[in-house]
């Protein structure tokens, strides 16, 4: 007799606990160290996904950003684990709807 349990009818599917977060591509803000306007602040920056997996999310920006002890990062990737809060979905900004007056144009 066979010690190994086989299973029966179908094979369970495989849980799907690394499912990614964020797409390649995808634009997202970071809180990092960065410069605005010369100054270096610690705010919320923009940066696009170039890296997504079950573990890690890598991050490029466009503008220079440092690390939390002074030094900048020279290829603009930083590295971020799969449920930092110091990432998320770029907020969509509204515009403002321009609407026609009805009555009389103006030529």
């Amino acid at each position: 007799m066979n010690s190994r349990r086989e299973p029966r009818g179908k094979p369970e599917e495989p849980a799907k606990t690394l499912a990614q977060a964020f797409a390649i591509g995808e634009k997202v803000e970071v809180l990092c160290d960065h410069k605005r306007s010369g100054r270096r602040v610690r705010d919320w920056v923009e940066g696009v996904i170039v890296h997504a997996d079950g573990r890690m999310t890598a991050v490029q920006f466009r503008s220079d950003v440092y690390l939390t002890d002074g030094w900048m990062v020279p290829d603009r990737i930083l590295w971020f684990t799969r449920g930092s809060e110091k990432i998320r979905s770029t907020r969509r900004r509204a515009r403002a709807r321009l609407t026609r007056v009805s009555g009389k144009r103006r030529n």
